[in-house]
């Protein structure tokens, strides 16, 4: 199931995609009965994925009869104002504003080789604030504090059950899915501090999309091809499997810690080819388009403007 978050232009709205057409969840519920035909179904979906995830696998089973009737062709969801052709709304980042946005560094064995690092010990971790986040087709702004913008393609997690001190056997029940995330960041600003976050948390450092795909039809997300496009060029062409520490492994790390909540996202790290290692480096610059794919997620495309 592929859950999108979107806007016709009246305000957000919680969405699943089926065969490119984007199907209103709250209206496609409420129009299908569900709620007064179990007692155990929910009564109305949220309009806010965060809030969709807190109710749980209730809400999940909701989403999945919507889809099944989109499937099955159900006539009550034959109207204008429930079923949307994709390419006539606009798609937002699935997690508009994530619980937490976690951040895991030099976790590709590719990228450490690159990088001239050696394999972690242990995941390396910073943050992002929920103000980098921007959807497909939005702007990647470059700050007027750096000339060294850089691209990383990543996977990430979004952690759909609240959780502390989870094993890693565990740890596949707390994600609600995955989705395609993008690391943008200001080299010279991060490594001039010699600590990552301001480098990385300007607002738009943190693209997502286009949708939130649950695992039943992802499969084994350590064996997905991943890669970045930059203007018709692959600069990254790997394989989750080349993940230092896998998305389980974080998981279970991560809520050593802190307790894991429905709506925190976690980047799992990028492959090598970034633009920083290259020779010549290879920054983002205004007019470039860049494109984050992996394998049965999609694709992420963002333009690249100055900061006005």
């Amino acid at each position: 199931m592929r859950l999108v978050s979107f806007s016709t232009g009246a305000g957000a709205r919680l969405g699943v995609l089926v065969d490119g057409v984007v199907v209103d969840l709250r209206e496609a519920y409420a129009k299908l009965g569900a709620p007064l035909a179990s007692s155990r179904g929910i009564r109305e979906i949220p309009l806010d994925m965060v809030a969709f995830l807190n109710i749980g696998e209730a809400g999940m089973n909701a989403a999945r009869l919507v889809e099944r009737a989109v499937r099955d062709r159900d006539p009550r969801l034959n109207n204008p104002h429930i079923c949307f052709d994709e390419g006539s709304v606009k798609l937002l980042a699935p997690v508009p504003v994530p619980t937490k946005i976690v951040c895991i560094g030099l976790n590709y064995r590719d990228h450490c080789e690159e990088n001239n690092k050696p394999i972690p010990e242990r995941p390396i971790i910073f943050a992002k604030f929920s103000t980098a986040v921007i959807g497909p087709g939005d702007a990647i702004v470059r700050p007027k504090l750096t000339r060294q913008l850089d691209y990383e393609a990543e996977l990430g997690v979004v952690i759909g059950r609240a959780g502390k001190h989870i094993s890693i056997k565990d740890a596949p029940d707390y994600i609600a899915g995955y989705t395609i995330m993008h690391d943008v960041s200001a080299r010279d600003i991060q490594f001039g501090d010699g600590q990552w976050v301001r480098g990385k948390t300007f607002d738009t450092f943190c693209p997502m999309g286009p949708a939130l795909v649950t695992p039943d039809e992802v499969g084994d997300p350590h064996n997905l091809a991943i890669r970045a496009v930059l203007n018709g060029r692959v600069m990254q062409d790997s394989n989750t499997g080349n993940m230092i520490f896998n998305c389980y492994y974080l998981v279970s790390y991560l809520s050593q810690v802190f307790t894991l909540q429905p709506g925190d996202c976690i980047l799992t790290g990028t492959p090598g080819g970034v633009g920083a290692f290259r020779q010549p480096p290879v920054w983002l610059e205004p007019g470039d388009t860049i494109t984050i794919e992996i394998e049965k997620l999609g694709s992420l495309t963002n333009p690249v403007v100055d900061e006005a």
